[in-house]
C-alpha cells in the first residue's frame, strides 16, 4: 500500500512542483470553471454540482485517452486534430452566443418563458452534466497538455509509467474538484444577489458569452 502514499514509489519526481503547477493551472480561468461558476450562479448549487461531475468525467476520459495513445493518434493525423479543434471552437461559440442573446433580452426587460428558453438558450437544452461533459471533451489541446505536463514528472526509466500517470491524474482530479466546489459555493452568493437584482444578471450572461466566444477563437490558434 506504500505506493498510494509515496509518489516516488511509483516513479514520480519533484511531486511538490507538480502539485503547485497543478493548482496554478486549475486556478487559471477557462471554459470549464467559467461554466460551473455561471451555471451555479444562475440555477443553484445542484446545477453546479452536475456540471462539475460532467467536467470530472470529461477530464477522466481525456486522461484515459492519453494513456491509451490518443495523443499519438491525433499527432499522426492533422486532419483529425483540426476537425476536433473546429468542433470544439464551434461548440464554445454556440454556447457563448446563447448566453449573449439571452443576456441582451434580459437587459432589454424582455420576459422569457421557460418554453422560450428551452428553444432559445442552449444552456437549457441539455442537462448541465452533459453540457459540461461536451465542453470538456471538445478541446483536443487538453490531451496534449496532459501528456506534456505529466511526462515532466515521471522518471524516464520508469518500468510502470501507467501507475505514475494514474497517480498524477488522481491528484489533478482531486484538486480540480476542490476548486470547482469552491466555485459552486461562490455561485450561491451570486444567485441570491441576482434574485434581488434580476436585471444585473444580464451583464453576467453577456460577459460569459463573450468570454466563451473568445475561448473558441483561441482554440483555433
Amino acid at each position: 500500500m506504500n505506493w498510494f502514499i509515496s509518489p516516488s514509489s511509483v516513479g514520480i519526481v519533484d511531486f511538490p512542483t507538480y502539485l503547485v503547477g497543478t493548482i496554478l493551472t486549475i486556478l487559471f480561468p477557462g471554459p470549464n470553471s467559467l461554466y460551473v461558476l455561471t451555471i451555479a450562479s444562475l440555477k443553484g448549487w445542484r446545477a453546479g454540482a452536475w456540471a462539475s461531475f460532467g467536467i470530472f468525467i470529461g477530464d477522466a476520459i481525456l486522461m484515459l485517452g492519453v494513456a491509451l495513445g490518443a495523443a499519438s493518434l491525433l499527432s499522426a493525423s492533422s486532419t483529425l486534430f483540426n476537425i476536433m479543434r473546429a468542433v470544439g471552437a464551434a461548440y464554445l461559440v454556440w454556447l457563448g452566443y446563447g448566453f449573449i442573446r439571452d443576456g441582451v433580452a434580459r437587459w432589454r426587460g424582455v420576459r422569457i418563458t421557460s418554453t422560450q428558453e428551452d428553444r432559445a438558450n442552449y444552456l437549457n437544452t441539455l442537462h448541465p452534466s452533459i453540457a459540461a461533459l461536451l465542453l470538456s471533451l471538445t478541446n483536443p489541446k487538453a490531451i496534449f497538455f496532459f501528456i506534456s505536463f505529466f511526462s515532466q514528472f515521471i522518471k524516464p526509466d520508469n518500468q510502470h509509467p501507467v501507475y505514475a500517470f494514474l497517480y498524477l491524474a488522481i491528484v489533478l482530479q482531486v484538486v480540480s474538484m476542490a476548486y470547482l466546489s469552491s466555485l459552486i459555493v461562490a455561485g450561491q452568493f451570486f444567485l441570491s444577489y441576482f434574485q434581488k437584482h434580476p436585471r444585473y444578471s444580464s451583464v453576467l450572461w453577456i460577459l460569459v458569452g463573450t468570454l466563451l466566444v473568445v475561448f473558441g477563437g483561441k482554440l483555433l490558434l
